[in-house]
């Protein structure tokens, strides 16, 4: 039985389809407030659901029970809920959910976390390591996959990569390159971390098979979709004002990982397609798919 932690976000939801296409025994911690879409796809899917909180330990030692794997992938940076926050859930809540593991008698964890090599540390970047120190030294077998930039969500309206107006906030020059990965490519990762004895107790950088600076991100687009990409750059300067004016910790989190972007990002993924081979996304077929939605929608 695998535990999925994180099972109804977006990159939960990829793991929980996939494992169980392989006809993997799958049990999904969500809330009873989680999206209704999402619970019914794990559903059909045979997903087990158990009702639980990483903000609630009782709940996490009940999930954990009769589980031989647990797989986190959650976070409150994209979805939250009343009471979620980088504290509470992904750093007092990942502790609570490794303890609750090991005590458990769990014989893999595989935890998604975030690139390592950061210029600035933040709430998320401190929350994210304490937990990986946690799970090395808590005893268990681990695999913790360090995720580069989603393009998914990095290259999107949402953080202003607005493709169908052709429109593209650029952060810093825009000229910094960064190993861009698809969330379905580290959703198969996970889903196959803990059956591959070379990825126990390692680290494992996840990125995607281009290195590429937002610049050439915009003409892959832009070629793509045969149209012209109004660029609009965020200053540095400009970032670090808003980092300095942020009132919460998310708010400086998010505000540094944009720093972090403009600075670039580049990641070596060869030790972990070593072990579990597979063909990366592209940015080129992103783009093919956005843009395609895109143009005939318009």
């Amino acid at each position: 039985m695998i535990l999925m932690v994180g099972a109804t976000g977006i990159l939960g939801v990829e793991v929980c389809l996939r494992l169980s296409q392989r006809q993997t025994a799958v049990r999904a911690l969500a809330r009873q407030t989680a999206d209704p879409a999402r619970l019914k796809a794990l559903r059909d899917a045979g997903v087990e659901i158990a009702w639980g909180d990483l903000k609630d330990p009782d709940s996490l030692a009940r999930a954990c029970q009769g589980v031989d794997v647990v797989i986190s992938t959650a976070s409150s940076t994209l979805s939250r809920q009343s009471g979620d926050s980088i504290e509470t859930v992904d750093r007092l809540g990942q502790l609570a959910l490794i303890d609750a593991a090991r005590q458990s008698g769990v014989q893999h964890f595989t935890f998604v976390s975030i690139p390592g090599n950061r210029v600035r540390e933040s709430p998320l970047t401190r929350a994210k390591a304490e937990a990986e120190r946690a799970l090395v030294g808590s005893g268990m077998p681990y695999t913790i996959l360090a995720a580069n930039y989603f393009m998914e969500i990095w290259l999107s309206p949402v953080l202003g990569f607005d493709y169908p107006q052709r429109k593209a906030v650029l952060f810093g020059d825009g000229c910094a390159p960064i190993s861009w990965v698809s969330y379905f490519d580290v959703a198969e990762f996970a889903a196959r971390s803990h059956t591959v004895s070379g990825a126990r107790n390692r680290i494992l950088e996840i990125g995607g098979p281009q290195d590429l600076s937002p610049l050439d991100v915009v003409q892959i687009f832009e070629r793509v979709s045969g149209s012209t990409f109004e660029r609009q750059f965020v200053p540095e300067e400009v970032l670090v004002a808003q980092m300095n004016q942020t009132a919460d910790p998310l708010s400086e989190s998010f505000a540094k990982l944009q720093l972090e972007y403009a600075h670039g990002c580049v990641m070596d993924s060869s030790p972990a397609l070593a072990l579990m081979p597979m063909e990366l996304a592209t940015v080129e077929k992103y783009a093919a798919s956005v843009c395609g939605q895109a143009v005939a929608s318009a």
